[in-house]
């Protein structure tokens, strides 16, 4: 099968269209579809045969974009096979096959149906086969063969990119490279000129220009100044065909604008200015503005003012307020028209950023002069000073003068003056001011101790305008004189051990004064000397405000005195001395030998408890009830007792329980027990109280009268033998006890309950020194020694 096609595109092409026409179809080119045949002989070596080809081209081409009212030829298919008698069925199948592209299944001619755009697809593969038209078989494999749509000029240049924006520095050297635009065009850049691009500018010359080839936009003149004209609107074109006519086009605008630098100085708008300023003005206070021109932007018109010179320098001052600009002229010293009516200032503005590319034209800084004419104005009163200090001595009689504050007009009129206090509503009024004289005195009697400065106000006025007000302070210090005696400095709690010894310090007073004393306070301590000298306290006075508490004997005891007061006197230095008394309590407590307090009274243990008022109460009532539950119980019992022998014939089978306890020796009325004491005392026979006696007296009572000359063991045997034979008392085993010493011994008794009241002259020191077991009989002995000894 052989591929014919007609297209003639190119010179070549058309050569061979013209040959084809001329030769014919037999002489078309063509590519052979039979198989290749290899033929294998035994001893022979493998030979491959180059196949024969029906077609010499794999490919078609066709123009894109053809608007022709017939479909477009492309090209024939042809087979060997096919004698032109219909027998061959030709078939195309691949991209495109059927809708793009059809064939003449009998002749095999192909045609375009539509218009291609090569933009969109450049190719389209097919595949083409001829079949037996009766029984539908391939009278030769397939073929694959590509069908190329021919470009042709049909895109123009495009900036995909603008409208462009950029800047460039004003001042710029002529060539400066300021933006490279780019234009693209979608027709084949392998074919011909219909996508080779070639720059040029429509608009914005003679300032701009661009290079053809490349599209790099440069400046064209030497420094371009933004003040003059600071953006430009630039026009570039983009032709294909290498510029040559009938090259389709494109433009874009590049809007450059000129970027400021330091290129102006700053500049006055004038070389002299005026400004009036009254000479009520407040010291801090703007008073007028002054601004400096600069052509230049942004930080290129930053700007500092300052004042070189003037006799107003010390006067005014000035500052630069960074959003506006503007010079800010600020009061730093009072006006006073009367004195001086005018000044004369040189301002001078000048840039804070240079550049130094342009110091030639410079210098970047500009100066004027400034008078500043003083209004006058009517001013209120001015003190004489800014404020007063004044001194009164406390307890000063009322309409004691205090002091005088003076006011005048400063205005030429010198008008009179008028003072007065201002007072709150809430103020105590202490003093009162002449309104003419201004003279300050007292209202109240002052008291040092409870206010020692007043701050007062004191307002003046003119009297012809009594509007302007004037305010000046005052402060008053109050004198002390001595009104006021010493006391102690707080409530001591002055312990004293017991075994303390003559001349120890127990403790250190100090004093103090409500007055004020200039060079310090001094304080005497002294016993009062119209009272007996104390025996067992004294005091001494440190000479540095303090006194110590000193012991003039040794031990105290607690149990015979427990608290000891000590009447003191205090004087002060002051002109005239005052004095005063106060009595220190000094409470007797049992100590450490290291001084450290073990004990007191029970007192001060109840109140370190820490329990309140309520509590003890609450304690006390417990224990009323207690013992009332305790007497009720008793008095029941004693009601309801029964005999303690319930029946003869159970008296040795029950033990009998005897709760009466007595009331000790000193009881005469529960039993006599004198009887047990001595034998002498049996005299008569004692009844037990406790049955019924049911036997007569025996004549073992009668022996009673002879108990004299017997002795206690004697005694004892005779009691022991008739209570072995009285059947009324308890059975079997009996205790009886009889508290009978005997008679004295020759030798006395050993006991020391009577030693009290004997002399001794024994020195018990030594007791200290046997250790903490003896150390409370120590004690003892030596409270009784010191007492012998007072």
């Amino acid at each position: 099968m052989k591929i014919t096609s007609t297209s003639c595109i190119c010179p070549v092409l058309v050569c061979l269209c013209f040959v084809q026409r001329c030769y014919g179809t037999a002489q078309h080119s063509s590519i052979k579809g039979t198989r290749n045949q290899t033929k294998h002989i035994e001893g022979e070596t493998e030979v491959h045969h180059r196949p024969k080809r029906g077609w010499v081209w794999n490919q078609f081409f066709v123009l894109e974009e053809h608007m022709g009212p017939d479909p477009q030829y492309v090209g024939k298919l042809h087979s060997n096979s096919d004698k032109g008698d219909g027998s061959v069925k030709y078939i195309l199948t691949g991209e495109g096959a059927g809708t793009i592209f059809i064939i003449d299944d009998t002749t095999g001619d192909i045609h375009s149906t539509k218009s291609l755009d090569r933009e969109q697809k450049t190719h389209y593969v097919l595949h083409a086969q001829a079949i037996d038209r009766r029984t539908n078989k391939p009278l030769e494999p397939e073929s694959e063969f590509i069908i190329k749509v021919q470009d042709i000029n049909d895109n123009a240049p495009k900036f995909t990119d603008g409208p462009y924006i950029v800047t460039v520095p004003e001042m710029s050297d002529m060539g400066t490279s300021v933006l490279q635009v780019t234009a693209t065009d979608a027709d084949d850049p392998t074919y011909g000129n219909s996508a080779r691009v070639v720059y040029s500018i429509l608009q914005g010359q003679p300032y701009f220009s661009v290079d053809p080839k490349t599209g790099v936009i440069r400046t064209a003149l030497h420094n371009m100044d933004r003040e003059a004209r600071e953006h430009y609107s630039v026009v570039i074109q983009a032709k294909d065909m290498a510029g040559q006519v009938g090259g389709l086009s494109g433009s874009t605008t590049v809007n450059i604008t000129l970027t400021d630098v330091n290129d102006n100085p700053p500049r006055f708008p004038q070389k002299h200015y005026q400004l009036y300023v009254p000479e009520s003005a407040q010291v801090g206070s703007a008073v007028g503005k002054i601004k400096a021109n600069d052509a230049d932007t942004g930080s290129n018109a930053d700007m500092t003012y300052s004042i070189i010179n003037g006799d107003g320098v010390g006067i005014f001052s000035i500052s630069t307020d960074k959003e506006t600009r503007e010079g800010i002229l600020s009061l730093k010293k009072p006006l006073n028209y009367e004195k001086k009516k005018s000044y004369t200032l040189n301002i001078e503005g000048a840039n804070t950023h240079l550049d130094f590319r342009f110091s030639h034209l410079g210098p970047f800084k500009d100066a004027t002069m400034l008078k500043i004419i003083v209004g006058d104005v009517d001013e209120p009163p001015l003190f004489s000073m800014p404020s007063y200090v004044m001194e009164v001595y406390e307890n000063a009689k009322i309409g004691t003068v205090v002091g005088t504050v003076l006011a005048q007009d400063p205005d030429s009129a010198n008008s009179l003056v008028r003072y007065f206090i201002d007072y709150n509503a809430e103020d105590d009024r202490f003093f009162n001011i002449d309104a003419n004289t201004g003279t300050i005195k007292t209202t109240k009697v002052l008291d040092r101790e409870e206010t020692p400065w007043y701050n007062i106000t004191v307002a003046a006025s003119e009297n012809d305008n009594p509007s302007l007000l004037s305010h000046v302070t005052v402060v008053i210090r109050v004198l002390d004189v001595n009104d006021n005696p010493p006391e102690l400095a707080r409530e001591y709690d002055i312990v004293v051990c017991e075994n303390s010894k003559p001349g120890q310090v127990i403790h250190t007073i100090s004093a103090t004064d409500k007055d004020d004393f200039a060079n310090g306070q001094r304080f005497n301590f002294f016993l009062d000397e119209h009272l007996s000298i104390n025996p067992n306290f004294t005091l001494k006075d440190n000479e540095d405000n303090t006194a110590s508490i000193l012991t003039r004997r040794r031990r105290f005891s607690r149990t015979i005195q427990d608290v000891y007061y000590l009447p003191i006197m205090i004087s002060d230095g002051g002109i005239p001395s005052l004095s005063s008394s106060s009595t220190l309590t000094i409470r007797v407590c049992a100590c450490e030998r290291d001084g450290r307090v073990r004990t007191c009274r029970a007192e001060a243990l109840l109140s370190s408890a820490g329990l309140s008022t309520g509590a003890l109460i609450a304690i006390l009532l417990c224990v009323v009830i207690l013992l009332a539950i305790v007497v009720l119980f008793i008095t029941l019992r004693r009601s309801k007792k029964e005999p303690l022998i319930i029946s003869e014939e159970d008296v040795r089978e029950n033990v009998v329980t005897y709760d009466d306890e007595g009331g000790g020796e000193e009881d005469t009325e529960a039993f006599d027990i004198t009887a047990l004491r001595n034998p002498s005392a049996a005299e008569e026979l004692k009844h037990r109280r406790d049955i019924r006696p049911e036997v007569k007296l025996t004549p073992r009572h009668q022996t009673f009268s002879t108990l004299e000359s017997i002795d206690v063991q004697e005694f004892i045997k005779q009691r022991l033998a008739e209570a072995d034979l009285d059947p009324s008392v308890p059975p079997y085993d009996s205790l009886q006890t009889y508290a009978y010493e005997g008679q004295r011994s020759e030798a006395g008794s050993i006991s020391s309950l009577d030693s009290a009241t004997t002399q001794s002259d024994q020195d018990y020191q030594y007791l200290g020194d046997w250790g903490p077991e003896f150390k409370k009989l120590a004690e003892l002995y030596g409270e009784i020694e010191s007492e012998r000894t007072t």
